[in-house]
């Protein structure tokens, strides 16, 4: 089909160009070779994304040796597949970490998500990574005055537990070229940068400090015991410490099979505006938007003038598996939120679209741990979404933990996670809870259009 021309006629059975590898990444020209023959390290890291190669660098810098098994190449997973928010505490729902951990345990989330942005902030100068950082940062921004009540008390408890944020008003949306779907919202500092520059960014890092890593190395299984031995097609690796950074990936492992769930969230990206949609936009600051809906939506430019729209449909997979496949219907839906909240750009093409899976348990907390019979194995998974500041800092937090310098940090973050449902329940409880997120956002989208269409 011409993008172009029937983009705004898009329909689930009229498939966009799907990039199985995301779309912000290439294959690398420099794509390491696969592991072959038996190594010995320090720390094995499974898992090249933002948490891994976080891992790898900050316990090289203490001077272990570390090697990373990827099964494909650096930022394959969701590390190359996210939008691109460095975002801190205004990303979680502050009510389910109370439910769940009371106020001061959950304080104590609220600063480590808050410290990530000024870890990877700091990172990307110590590095000298450029990967397109606009610090101007995001709004969590309503489409409907009926969101306001939600939002307003999600800030207020957000304050009571530290997160900093602040009521940006009508006036203030005006003033700062916000498109007009936008009403109201709450902003909080950090930004949008290019998830793949960044994931490169720190891969070269890692190869320039001697971080040997291994990519289209799957790991196929692994011994547990004082020295652990990780076995890939062709070879092995022992060493006396294990980090699993393999997110939605990891109960394929055999690990956390009952604590998080892989779920599947889309993208989508559009042609290059030109000058006179960019110009009909506004939006001059370039800040980040999230939507308060109950299955979010974002929508960011990029540096090249495209824009990169996010999630508003939820996937599950029977099994809790993760087929690197398209989810045409969530993408549509994608293509009508671009349409309706801004006219502007009805006949602005969709040039590719592309899926990931997040992890997930049930109580939406990070999952981050040891085990093992020597509980030499750590993991972390559960982001919930917006993980590239966390899972980031996450990697120095199981740094400093190994090498025996800060256990606290890690400590603050363990708690008791939920266990998932089995088989076919979960698949039942994950379509209902999806279902129902959407009945209640097309509530208010519905209520959107209507006021449209009377206001002509």
């Amino acid at each position: 089909m011409n993008a172009s021309n029937n983009a705004a006629h898009y329909s689930s059975s009229e498939p966009l160009k799907f990039r199985s590898i995301g779309g912000w990444l290439e294959r690398p020209a420099d794509l390491q070779a696969e592991l072959k023959g038996h190594e010995q390290a320090d720390v094995i890291v499974v898992g090249a994304g933002f948490a891994g190669l976080s891992t790898a660098l900050e316990l090289n810098a203490l001077g272990a040796k570390v090697i990373v098994l990827e099964q494909e190449f650096a930022g394959f997973g969701a590390s190359g597949r996210n939008a691109g928010y460095l975002l801190g505490s205004m990303g979680i729902e502050f009510d389910l970490f109370v439910k769940r951990v009371g106020l001061e345990k959950a304080r104590k989330f609220v600063s480590f998500y808050d410290e990530a942005v000024t870890y990877v902030e700091g990172r990307l100068i110590a590095l000298g990574i450029h990967c397109d950082y606009t610090p101007s940062g995001v709004i969590r921004a309503a489409v409907h005055p009926s969101q306001e009540k939600r939002l307003r008390e999600n800030m207020e408890l957000g304050h009571k537990l530290g997160s900093v944020t602040r009521f940006v008003d009508s006036v203030e949306m005006r003033a700062r070229g916000i498109p007009p779907a936008f009403l109201f919202g709450s902003a909080q500092r950090g930004g949008t940068l290019n998830p793949g520059k960044y994931i490169n960014g720190l891969r070269r890092a890692a190869l320039s400090a001697g971080v040997k890593l291994y990519e289209r190395t799957p790991l196929l299984s692994y011994s547990e015991g004082s020295a652990i031995t990780c076995k890939t097609a062709h070879g092995s690796v022992t060493a006396p410490v294990m980090v699993l950074a393999t997110n939605a990936y990891t109960p394929q492992l055999g690990l956390l099979r009952n604590k998080v769930v892989p779920i599947r969230v889309s993208a989508i990206e559009t042609q290059r505006l030109s000058a006179e949609q960019l110009a009909s936009l506004g939006w001059k600051g370039r800040e980040g938007l999230i939507t308060p809906h109950y299955t979010m939506e974002s929508h960011r430019l990029t540096a090249h003038d495209t824009m990169v729209l996010t999630v508003k449909q939820l996937g599950y997979v029977y099994g809790s598996k993760t087929p690197n496949v398209p989810d045409n219907q969530a993408y549509a839906a994608l293509v009508r939120v671009l349409r309706e909240r801004f006219p502007s750009l009805q006949n602005l093409g969709i040039q590719h679209c592309w899926s990931g899976y997040i992890s997930a348990a049930y109580d939406a907390l990070p999952v981050v741990g040891t085990t093992g019979v020597k509980q030499n194995i750590f993991y972390s998974a559960g982001c919930s979404g917006h993980g590239l500041a966390t899972q980031s800092f996450m990697g120095a937090t199981l740094a400093a933990r190994i090498a025996g310098n800060d256990p606290s940090r890690l400590a603050a973050l363990e708690h008791r996670v939920p266990s998932t449902l089995p088989e076919p329940l979960q698949w039942c409880a994950m379509k209902t809870a999806f279902a129902a997120a959407k009945l209640f956002d097309e509530r208010t989208d519905n209520k959107v259009r209507k006021e449209r269409a009377f206001n002509g």
